[in-house]
């Protein structure tokens, strides 16, 4: 199989079936209770879409999947591996015994890493590495974590930089390229990868308007193909066009779920028509 075949097309495996449950998921940062037992299901081949007013839990939701959060309680299972009890985590973290605190410790990093093995996370804000070209940021997963020869990667590379119209920026630097550029070489070191799932954080929220359709764009393509997502967004004509389920949280909590024809056309919570109607009718 060539660099190019590996590419075109996701993770090899079933396009149906469970491949994420989340039971639970409780976060605080000191006396804010950010999540307050989240739940979350995403089949193999969905895009799920998590959307709802600033300060009502969707990044830190992302996080949680990605293992860049650590919540306090609740159970986060990825079919074929991990399967993380929060809770369980947690306590042995605060365990008195030395021992024990150590051994806490070892599970949540173990746990961290395995969550990042099976999935990549695309920023709002790029976080490429400003002083390596764009083709070093894309390799730079594969090479050192996934320890794939160089030559491959580079390969791989060339290949999902074409995908997304930047061949011919392989070799430029961050600064060199536009926001919505730099954003697409952010969602292409994520499929260098080869991720189970992709999380994208707010991935249009930092670009200039005229900017967003490229970077949605590749995303739609990426749906299309059959790539597992869940995107926090604030573009809700994507979520509403793209999304096989469209999750409203606010408070820490999942208010109201379902398919985007229901959500945008009849959401069953006066708490969500209201969300929907200040975003999509701001001036009435």
């Amino acid at each position: 199989m060539s660099p190019t075949d590996r590419i075109a097309v996701p993770p090899p495996g079933p396009r149906s079936g469970t491949l994420l449950t989340a039971r639970g998921i409780q976060k605080s940062f000191g006396a804010n209770h950010v999540l307050r037992g989240v739940d979350l299901e995403v089949r193999r081949g969905e895009v799920v879409a998590l959307i709802g007013p600033s300060g009502s839990g969707k990044t830190t939701v992302l996080r949680s999947l990605n293992g860049l959060e650590t919540p306090d309680a609740g159970l986060l299972d990825l079919d074929g591996g991990p399967v993380v009890d929060f809770g369980a985590q947690a306590a042995a973290v605060g365990t008195r015994s030395w021992a024990g605190r150590r051994a806490g410790a070892r599970l949540a990093k173990l746990n961290r890493a395995a969550l990042r093995d099976r999935s990549a996370m695309v920023f709002q804000h790029h976080n490429l590495f400003p002083h390596r070209t764009v083709l070093e940021n894309v390799i730079e997963g594969p090479t050192q974590v996934q320890q794939i020869p160089r030559e491959t990667a580079i390969g791989e590379a060339e290949g999902l930089l074409a995908r997304v119209g930047l061949a011919d920026k392989r070799d430029a630097y961050p600064h060199e390229l536009s926001g919505g550029q730099q954003q697409r070489v952010g969602i292409v070191r994520a499929l260098a990868l080869q991720p189970d799932l992709l999380l994208f954080d707010e991935p249009t929220s930092a670009l200039d308007p005229e900017l967003v359709g490229e970077v949605l764009t590749v995303m739609k393509e990426l749906a299309d193909e059959g790539w597992t997502m869940v995107v926090v967004t604030h573009e809700l004509q994507f979520a509403r066009q793209v999304a096989t389920e469209v999750l409203f949280l606010d408070g820490g909590v999942v208010v109201e779920r379902g398919a985007p024809a229901q959500i945008f056309s009849n959401p069953a919570e006066e708490r969500t028509r209201r969300f929907l109607d200040r975003i999509l009718h701001p001036l009435d």
